[in-house]
């Protein structure tokens, strides 16, 4: 089939040129653009069933004056002094003072004694921020607005302020994450394109993946905005990057692993289209495969409970569906056409490397297939069990510089009152059947809830201009966004609370440290469904293709094996050594996407490349002492390529970056050049022909068409 499909490719090279430009135009004129799909709503992140969205459900139809956000000004004395009656008095008047300038997107403006802390270290201005979204840049500038009156109002009383919570916290970390993702992205093309150069010392060569992608990315965000309108599907506002990340890392893999055949096969002599077409019939079955185990990988997150994981796979599947076309399409078209000055003005394509450092790799992985294997197995199991120490980290705030206004503010606020202060537990309170409540089971509740396990104070009830609900907030003692914290409210604060419920009545839990809660369990929920469910599939992926039952197992279980080294390796970097409380919560379905997935792509070009060479007729040492020669380098390439790209994230000032890149990055590496270089071909090496049962996949066909002498290059 990929022999057929490459000789017309390439026999008709300009046909298919033109239809890509074609299509890509009507794509990209009549699709719409994913802004139209994109949404920030986090309720939709989790379901329904889940405590936390039905306390937010309840807040927002029994508090419909409920603000989007909330801007707490903290208030000091500049010398550092207890406040003052009359400074509590000054603060007041500052309060009145911002609200009457009636500053857009903003209201409340609440302080007064309760505001104090007990120590009278601070005094407190909360201040509403409306807006339809979360994300509405209004807020932000309601932020700036504020703190731009605050100073002028403050002159000469002898207090100071500074603005906290999340909105004022992204307002000052705004440049960092712009000047962050900025470096990233010149660093990423920079590396690619240097690194390619250094491969194949030609510019058209290092070129070709960042001009395909660019085409790519924008027929393939056409396409899923075309599919989100279909289906009534929203995504994330994160998805371009995404996007953007994942088609230049299965983009970059699949054009290297075509560039490196072709080039294999211009020096065994082959024409520049007899080159190509076997090289689409050689690495085409590879490239399918590999991109059908990354969709079946990308779709299994459709069984995700988390709203955001389920609208990513499809987006990622269509990408990498989109990617696996131009690589058997429009690459060769365009290769084919090129010829060997894809390699201009390099002459090196036209030698044959000797003593390389990949025959020699070979040569070893060949003569000790058992010590190989020990070693690399032992090396990958060690990394593992740092994984049984993992926590998730839920506090994005520690990750960023602490000498802004708003981490000063915070960490003044955290001082003065319950740590729990800047993000309150809200805890409801609502009749059974709709009857008002009383002033007693109001107040009941309230004291009994203020008593509760890890509670470090509470605010006065609040009553709905529903009869039937109230409101109590609960300041913890612990960070709220904790472990610690997340762990308190799943296990023991939600028991106390429901049983303070008075009868008839029923209490929900909600805020942030609840949300997080409830989004560790449907995260540890997820994982545990989809991480065996995607093995399966890739397992099958694998059996089809190498007509084997015993080789898809050994490889299912090094990517996992994989994965949990991974997790365990950024563990004792972040954890153990740097003494980071955990590792971002996200981390684990993030090496599912960049690890799981894409790293499969090069155990699956290993394997087969070292079935090509069973089947040449050399038995199995050798066979994986060739294939690790002649495949090794396309995985250094490509795995060197993806790391390198994500490695750049630790230029980043910001925790949980530096964690994603060092972990995705060092995730490849070890796909790479552990994994499918050594660990693989000398586990295949050691088990041999059975490796290939039941079927006789190592076995050179002796008749047919793909039947050729052994001694023909390969």
């Amino acid at each position: 089939m990929f022999e057929r499909l490459g000789r017309f490719v390439v026999g008709r090279a300009w046909w298919v040129i033109a239809g890509w430009v074609v299509a890509a135009i009507a794509i990209i004129a009549t699709t719409p653009s994913l802004s139209d799909i994109t949404s920030a709503d986090q309720e939709s992140f989790l379901p329904r069933s889940y405590e936390s969205v039905q306390a937010t459900e309840l807040g927002q139809k029994a508090f419909p004056q409920q603000a989007t956000a909330t801007a707490i000004i903290v208030v000091k004395r500049a010398d550092g002094q207890k406040l003052t009656p009359a400074d509590e008095a000054r603060v007041g008047q500052l309060a009145q003072a911002l609200k009457a300038k009636n500053i857009p997107h903003t209201s409340g403006y609440l302080t007064g004694p309760q505001a104090v802390a007990p120590d009278k270290s601070v005094q407190v201005v909360n201040v509403g921020l409306d807006a339809p979204t979360p994300d509405d840049p209004a807020l932000l500038d309601a932020v700036r607005d504020l703190r731009a009156d605050i100073g002028p109002e403050l002159a000469n009383s002898g207090l100071t302020a500074g603005v906290a919570g999340d909105v004022a916290s992204f307002v000052d970390n705004e440049d960092t994450f712009n000047d962050a993702f900025a470096v990233v992205g010149i660093a990423t093309i920079i590396l690619i394109i240097g690194l390619i150069l250094i491969i194949f010392r030609s510019p058209i060569a290092a070129l070709l993946p960042v001009v395909v992608v660019g085409v790519v990315l924008s027929i393939t965000t056409g396409l899923v905005a075309a599919a989100g309108k279909a289906f009534d599907l929203s995504v994330s506002q994160d998805l371009q990057t995404i996007l953007l990340i994942v088609l230049f890392g299965i983009g970059t893999d699949y054009i290297l692993f075509l560039l490196f055949r072709y080039r294999e096969r211009l020096r065994a002599g082959d024409d520049k289209r007899t080159a190509m077409i076997v090289s689409v019939q050689r690495v085409g079955e590879v490239i399918t495969s590999a991109a059908g185990a990354v969709i079946v990988a990308f779709l299994v997150l459709l069984l995700a409970s988390l709203g955001f994981f389920g609208s990513l796979g499809p987006a990622l599947a269509i990408a990498v569906a989109v990617m696996l076309v131009t690589s058997l399409t429009l690459i060769p078209a365009v290769v084919s056409l090129l010829g060997r000055y894809v390699f201009w003005p390099s002459k090196a394509w036209q030698r044959t490397p000797k003593a390389t450092v990949s025959h020699r790799l070979g040569t070893a992985v060949g003569r000790r297939p058992a010590l190989v294997a020990a070693a690399s197995g032992v090396l990958l199991v060690a990394l593992a069990a740092g994984a049984l120490f993992y926590k998730a980290d839920y506090d994005f705030s520690a990750g960023f510089p602490q000498d802004t206004e708003s981490a000063k503010a915070a960490a003044d606020l955290q001082r003065g009152f319950a740590a729990g202060a800047l993000a309150p537990t809200e805890v409801y309170l609502k009749t059974d059947n709709g009857s008002p409540l009383t002033d007693q089971q109001v107040n009941d509740f309230a004291a009994a809830v203020a008593k509760a396990p890890g509670v470090g104070q509470a605010q006065p009830p609040e009553r709905s201009t529903d009869p039937s609900v109230a409101r109590v907030n609960l300041l913890l003692n612990e960070n709220p966004v904790s472990n610690e914290a997340i762990t308190l409210v799943r296990e023991d604060l939600r028991g106390a609370v429901h049983t303070a419920a008075p009868p008839g009545t029923r209490a929900l839990v909600g805020g942030s440290t609840a949300i997080f809660a409830d989004i560790n369990s449907a995260n540890n929920r997820d994982l545990s469904v989809i991480l065996p469910v995607a093995a399966g599939l890739i397992a099958l992926i694998l059996a089809l293709l190498l007509r084997s039952l015993v080789a898809p197992i050994y490889l299912v279980i090094a990517v996992l094996l994989n994965f949990a080294a991974t997790l365990g390796a950024t563990v004792y970097l972040f954890q153990s050594i740097q003494g980071e409380p955990g590792v971002t919560f996200q981390l684990p379905i993030i090496l599912y996407l960049f690890v799981v997935a894409i790293g499969t792509d090069y155990n699956i070009l290993m394997i087969a490349r070292l079935r090509e060479e069973a089947r040449e007729g050399n038995e199995p040492h050798e066979a994986a002492a060739i294939g690790v020669e002649h495949a090794g380098p396309t995985v250094a390439a490509a795995g060197l390529i993806l790391a390198g790209t994500f490695a750049v994230l630790i230029l980043a000032p910001i925790s949980f970056l530096q964690q994603m890149g060092f972990a995705v990055a060092i995730g490849i590496v070890l796909s790479a050049f552990v994994m499918s270089m050594f660990f693989v071909p000398a586990l295949t090496a050691l088990i041999g022909h059975k490796a290939w049962w039941p079927g006789h996949g190592d076995e050179r066909p002796t008749t047919g068409r793909h039947a050729r002498p052994v001694n023909q290059p390969g």
